[in-house]
């Protein structure tokens, strides 16, 4: 596309930016009405400029699709030059539609959720710096300036998660939550000192031109690839960093829809599908990302069957649904990694919604093992949810069966693929349908577990956080057909859409022909991920509804096991052992001897020198003026003599 048929790229992220300095400036001050409207009034602008926009980009043939706009000089010294600017392209779309349009919602959202809190100026301050951040780091044209967007949605994250800062868990969970990215941004950053000393630029456009050159299996690109993927899986809470994403479920619970599930911990999904061209011509490095994806989504899974914190059940479905958007990008299905996060977005922003409506009926109850029988309280709230399960275990019709079956068949079918990352992939399907389902009974279904004394205070959540649980509901179930694949009568428009990126990449590297399989075969996988599925559903149903002594009496029989996964391998006490422990000894002997000793003791040093040598000279000031004028016809004679006897 050229340069001049979509102008006006800056509004998209604009808009936010008004909303951060009105409410960070003015907010207290015109109070929360005020605050409400310019927060959520400023995102839904957003929202429209990228509507347009991406009405656009649909409106001209493919190749023209892209639409590039240099804002300003960044940084010029020396030969290093960096132009700050925009792109808008159907990837890029996608991600602001989803940003924009689900940061509205959930914005709205927190007007009914944060309403009484103290700090609702502050928070709509966040949330709207937030959202800025994202749009910088999905609209950049250069890795330096998406590591602006990457480095200020982490900041986002950390005060936000520790918003309720009165609190010392809340600010251990931002802290944990800032150091953890901070190691995978480490390598983003090593990354792009690699970039820009193979290739002399940080711009996408010129690094991939002339990375294409390369070949592939090139050990530098192999080591750039490596390295930004370490920050991905920082930011997107992959093995070994994903222990920060179940601590981060104690900052408010729209936060948790909108950073820890729709948006920011996608982000290194996007990285890598926005770098695909690197990836490509690293089949290494690929391979890693889909067993490093895979590994995560059946680990992940695994923990949330037996978590009891409503919440924290949904942060480890989040990492694990993550893991399958890596397991698509990792066998080269960029589009479907793209179109799970698209649909993830939906139903996982609506289950994080509906667990904020539950906790709001029951004043603040977080533990399933007392909810219960909720159907019939707040029925808007059930149906909705229940619509968020359906899509996220894949049931057809919804919009999760499209999105996660192409992701299976993807990894079956694809030369970088194979039948044990699908088998790996099916299993986990399965898992998800039993604990998603779980965590459904135990809420809304079966007898009530509710205290007495919060059983009649339970009230339905306000419209105002109602309706956007309806519209998320609506887009969890129709979200999928906009990639409706070809073997179900579809054209998988979204495919389609994205092809300007993904699917012209022969143009540049040469690959080996995919294999074709017969259509007989597609329709069996996908029968066989259907059952699966469903043997989840059928177990809870019998378990937890009919025979609910069941779920304990398992517990009970395979001990080892149940206290396993209840404290999640072990695997924080593991890093606080072998990781933090050693280090805060070290930082303590620093602490000790370098610091306080050596730092410290060279300035105390400089300090009594200083003292004491002006406590000596002090006695030269007698206060007489005759010993005053001696000494300047001393000095004077001494001048003199050195002058004349030199």
């Amino acid at each position: 596309m050229g340069e001049q048929l979509i102008s006006n790229l800056w509004l998209v992220p604009f808009f936010p930016l008004v909303g951060v300095i009105l409410n960070g400036l003015l907010g207290k001050m015109y109070g929360n009405k005020f605050v409400s409207w310019v927060g959520c009034s400023t995102i839904g602008l957003s929202f429209l400029v990228s509507f347009i926009f991406l009405m656009k980009l649909i409106n001209v043939s493919p190749d023209q699709r892209y639409s590039i706009e240099k804002l300003f000089f960044w940084i010029a010294t020396g030969k290093f030059a960096v132009e700050a600017g925009l792109v808008l392209d159907p990837l890029s779309a996608v991600m602001i539609m989803v940003v924009t349009g689900v940061g509205f919602v959930i914005h709205i959202y927190s007007v009914g959720y944060m309403h009484n809190d103290p700090g609702y100026a502050r928070y709509f301050a966040y949330l709207n710096l937030f959202i800025f951040s994202m749009l910088i780091l999905v609209m950049a044209d250069s890795f330096l300036f998406m590591f602006f967007g990457w480095e200020g949605v982490g900041l986002c994250s950390y005060l936000l998660i520790g918003f309720w800062y009165e609190d010392k868990k809340n600010t251990d969970a931002g802290v944990k939550a800032f150091i953890v990215n901070r190691i995978g941004d480490f390598g983003f950053l090593v990354g792009l000192f690699l970039i820009y000393k193979n290739f002399g630029s940080l711009e996408f456009d010129k690094v991939f031109l002339s990375a294409a050159n390369r070949g592939i299996g090139n050990p530098d690109i192999v080591a750039i690839t490596l390295l930004l993927f370490m920050g991905a899986i920082g930011k997107s809470a992959q093995i070994p960093l994903y222990v920060w994403l179940p601590d981060a479920m104690q900052g408010p619970t729209p936060v948790s829809a909108l950073i820890h599930a729709a948006t920011m911990v996608t982000a290194g999904v996007y990285m890598i599908s926005r770098c695909y061209i690197l990836y490509l011509l690293a089949p290494f490095t690929m391979e890693i990302i889909a067993i490093v994806g895979v590994i995560t989504a059946i680990y992940s899974a695994s923990i949330g069957i037996v978590q009891n914190d409503i919440k924290r059940v949904l942060a480890y479905s989040t990492i694990s649904q993550i893991g399958f958007m890596f397991l698509a990008v990792g066998v080269g299905a960029f589009s479907s990694g793209m179109f799970h996060l698209m649909t993830h977005a939906f139903f996982k922003g609506l289950l994080f919604l509906g667990a904020g409506s539950v906790i709001h009926s029951l004043s603040g109850e977080q533990d399933i093992r007392f909810m219960g029988g909720l159907k019939n309280y707040i029925p808007v709230t059930f149906w909705t949810f229940l619509v968020a399960v359906l899509a996220i275990t894949g049931i057809p019709g919804f919009s999760g069966f499209f999105s996660k079956d192409e992701i299976l068949w993807n990894a079956f079918s694809r030369p970088e693929g194979s039948p044990v990352l699908w088998f790996i992939a099916i299993l986990c399907a399965g898992i998800t349908s039993f604990y998603i389902f779980r965590l459904f009974y135990l809420v809304f279904l079966g007898e009530s577990r509710i205290h007495q004394d919060k059983l009649h205070h339970i009230h339905k959540s306000p419209p105002i956080m109602t309706i956007p649980l309806i519209i998320l509901a609506f887009f969890s179930f129709i979200g999928g057909y906009i990639g409706l694949p070809h073997s179900l009568g579809g054209k998988n428009s979204f495919e389609e859409f994205l092809k300007p990126i993904f699917g012209f990449q022969q143009k540049l590297i040469k690959f080996n022909p995919e294999e074709e399989f017969p259509l007989s075969l597609e329709y069996f996988l996908m029968l066989i991920s259907i059952l699966i599925i469903l043997i989840g559903w059928s177990i809870v149903h019998n378990v937890y509804l009919k025979k609910p002594e069941t779920a304990e009496r398992m517990a009970n029989r395979f001990p080892n096991v149940y206290k396993l996964l209840f404290n999640k391998y072990y695997v924080d006490e593991i890093y606080h052992k072998i990781i933090v422990n050693p280090f805060m000894k070290i930082s303590d002997v620093f602490w000790k001897i370098f610091d306080v000793k050596i730092v410290d003791g060279a300035v105390n040093l400089t300090a009594q020198v200083i003292l004491s040598t002006g406590d000596k000279l002090k006695r030269i000031q007698t206060g007489y003026i005759q010993e005053y004028a001696l000494s300047l016809i001393l000095g004077a004679v001494i001048i003199i003599g050195y002058f004349i006897f030199r």
